[in-house]
């Protein structure tokens, strides 16, 4: 899914001179820096909430053929969406190397899940890395569009598979009814089949006042479900493979259990979803220790790529500032010869 390029009247494309660009790249140094910030505190304050003896122990608890499994699957999930990045970047009509579409989204992904607001927080992190390839504002917020319409492309397409292949979980899990469960995985699936329909038929955008939004051809939009659907199995599987150390829990029940906590974490945009899905998970086993296997999958999932990403996003703002002040220089000493 795309905005029209007709609609973004600011754009980095040759020959076209952006409109600000010098306040724009304070705004997203400031942003950038308060991410930096705001990711560094989150880290300590999450880590504050264990000792060091606790996260080893929950670590060492998990076998290592599960320790392993878990952070394969975590590895996955942050190649997974480096990929939908990339589908996106396609999508937009301004495709870029792989390497470097993986280096902007695995870093702005690793704080933006743990800051919160993601759409935002990573958005601001995307921007400032895409604008200096060449992306226009225009750009960057067609792919920030394209990876949140993915996600809840993801979310829908596995709740439903999740929903209607295990009814009697997802009863159990919601409270619902069975009539009311299984609407709402047929309403999953209906939504997923109307996407798809729309990018194999519409051509022209959809226009909603002043906005257009046109959406991908076919081949993208089944890729982009595909892969939203294969994150979260993969951080399902991650979770799994933790809580499988001390139950024997079913994957397609953690699956429901994870696809709920995230629908409740992209309405309340908890950064990490601190308590969501501790709370989700302590329901569906309540008569389990499961706070050791929680604390393993949080740094396996949430903490090592947060901090990973604080290291990789201060070497990369260093290295950026060092090629442009070498620019800088070169062409002061051209004009002086000149």
């Amino acid at each position: 899914m795309t905005q029209d390029p007709t609609d973004v009247p600011e754009t980095n494309e040759p020959g076209t001179k952006p409109a600000g660009p010098g306040r724009r790249r304070r705004w997203t140094l400031i942003v950038a820096v308060l991410s930096v910030v705001l990711g560094g505190y989150l880290l300590a304050r999450t880590l504050g909430g264990y000792s060091l003896d606790q996260l080893v122990a929950s670590v060492r608890a998990l076998p290592a053929g599960r320790l392993a499994a878990a952070g394969a699957f975590a590895a996955a999930s942050y190649l997974c969406l480096c990929g939908i990045d990339w589908l996106a970047l396609r999508a937009a009509g301004r495709p870029l190397p792989f390497g470097r579409v993986a280096l902007a989204a695995f870093i702005s992904l690793s704080l933006g899940h743990s800051i919160g607001l993601a759409g935002l927080s990573s958005g601001a992190i995307r921007y400032r890395f895409y604008t200096r390839w060449g992306l226009g504002t225009g750009d960057v917020a067609r792919v920030v569009l394209f990876c949140g319409v993915t996600v809840g492309l993801g979310l829908m397409a596995l709740g439903a598979v999740a929903v209607l292949a295990d009814p009697g979980l997802a009863r159990e899990v919601t409270g619902l009814g069975r009539p009311a469960v299984l609407a709402s995985g047929l309403a999953c699936a209906g939504g997923v089949a109307l996407y798809l329909g729309l990018a194999a038929r519409l051509r022209a955008p959809l226009r909603i006042r002043r906005w257009s939004i046109a959406l991908p051809p076919l081949p993208l939009a089944a890729a982009q479900v595909g892969l939203g659907a294969l994150n979260f199995a993969l951080v399902s599987a991650c979770l799994h493979q933790a809580l499988a150390a001390v139950s024997d829990v079913g994957f397609l029940g953690v699956v429901s259990v994870f696809v709920i906590a995230n629908a409740a974490v992209l309405i309340t945009h908890v950064p990490g979803g601190l308590g969501v899905i501790e709370s989700v998970v302590v329901h569906l086993l309540p008569k389990t220790d499961v706070i050791g296997p929680l604390i393993a999958f949080r740094f396996l999932y949430f903490l090592v790529p947060l901090a990973l990403g604080l290291a990789a996003f201060a070497v990369t703002e260093a290295v950026f500032r060092w090629r442009g002040a070498g620019a800088r220089r070169g062409f002061a000493w051209r004009a002086t010869s000149a």
